[in-house]
Formats: structure tokens, C-alpha cells, sequence
């Protein structure tokens, strides 16, 4: 087979069906919902496995649930409390992408790799403050 012939058969060729447009707007949510879905669980799969930070987080935060059902007084305290722990573990996703990130440009010293590191380890630091002082104020107050 020629090249202007291979050129003219791949050209033909239809795309994979998933990729292939859904001709109604509840077929493309419920792909999009699904691929989404399955890409967030191994991210969050990903990260408990691999980063030591998150699996702390996740087991304070376990914690943290039946405690905050039990300190809170009213349903806003409790989505306070909540919400302070759930803000760490994002932060924590976030920072750990953007180390995998960086590590994946290269392992070499770079000042610019260090202060975006260093920048989102402060993010979780900031959230963990935050967590802090929601949970002691709610408990003082």
C-alpha cells in the first residue's frame, strides 16, 4: 500500500465509539458523570495509597465525623466542623497534584519546583489552621 493510499484508508476510518458524539444531552451526562466518577475514585485510590499525608488526614477525618456529631449544637456548627475537615483533605489532593506535577517535569533542584511545592504545602497548612480554629471556637463557644 502507498502512502497516499494508507493516507486515504486512515482517513475514512470512523473514531472509537467512545468517542463518538451522544446525540442527546442525557446520554453525553451520564458518560461524562460515569468517566468522571471513575477518574475521581482512582485519584482519591491514588492518593491514600501513595501519599503518607493523606492517609493521616483521612483517618483524623474519620474520626473527626462522629466528634463533630457529638460537639456540634446546631446543623450549622456541624457543617462548620465538617466543612474545616473536608477543606484539609482538598488542599491536601490539590498539593499532592501538584507535587506528582512537578516531580513529573523532573527530580533535579529547581527554586522555582521548590516554591511551588513549598506554596502548596503552605495551602494545607492555611486549611489546617482554619480546621483548627473552627473546631476550638465551636468547643469554646
Amino acid at each position: 500500500m502507498h502512502n497516499d493510499e494508507r493516507g486515504k484508508a486512515q482517513s475514512t476510518q470512523q473514531p472509537p465509539t467512545h468517542y463518538a458524539k451522544e446525540t442527546t444531552i442525557l446520554g453525553l451526562l451520564q458518560r461524562r458523570l460515569i468517566h468522571a466518577t471513575k477518574n475521581s475514585l482512582s485519584g482519591l485510590q491514588l492518593a491514600f495509597k501513595k501519599e503518607e499525608a493523606f492517609r493521616v488526614e483521612t483517618y483524623l477525618t474519620l474520626l473527626a465525623l462522629p466528634a463533630a456529631w457529638w460537639i456540634a449544637d446546631t446543623l450549622n456548627e456541624g457543617l462548620l466542623l465538617l466543612s474545616s475537615v473536608a477543606l484539609v483533605l482538598i488542599t491536601e489532593l490539590l498539593n499532592s497534584a501538584i507535587e506528582a506535577t512537578i516531580d513529573r517535569v523532573g527530580l533535579d533542584y529547581h527554586e522555582l519546583s521548590k516554591q511551588a511545592k513549598d506554596i502548596g504545602s503552605a495551602a494545607v497548612f492555611v486549611a489546617m489552621i482554619l480546621a483548627a480554629i473552627t473546631w476550638l471556637l465551636i468547643l469554646l463557644i
